[in-house]
């Protein structure tokens, strides 16, 4: 489990996932991060978990589960995809616009 202190951003399963896509999620998780530190009146975190649903090559599945805690609201979405950045953009995505 990662934890980005400066904000709240706990990511759990992403033990596996290569440096280079990780790079690019970060970045990606930023972002939307910093969409939902607008939206939220009290961020307590936001938390973003991974499972892989199926490990065949060249057809994997990703489930994300995307959970943001804002003073006590709670949003949550989740997303099944072969493509593991367009998994984590949608499930952030669709809790942005439920805070929205």
């Amino acid at each position: 489990m990662k934890q980005n202190a400066g904000q709240k951003i706990i990511m759990s399963g992403f033990k596996s996932i290569d440096d280079s896509a990780m790079a690019i999620l970060n970045k990606m998780i930023a972002t939307h991060a910093k969409r939902i530190g607008h939206l939220a009146k009290n961020l307590d975190n936001v938390h973003i978990t991974l499972k892989e649903v199926h490990q065949r090559e060249k057809s994997e599945k990703y489930e994300v589960h995307a959970k943001v805690v804002d003073g006590g609201r709670v949003f949550v979405s989740e997303v099944t995809e072969r493509n593991l950045l367009a998994a984590v953009d949608n499930a952030l995505s669709k809790v942005t616009s439920e805070m929205d």
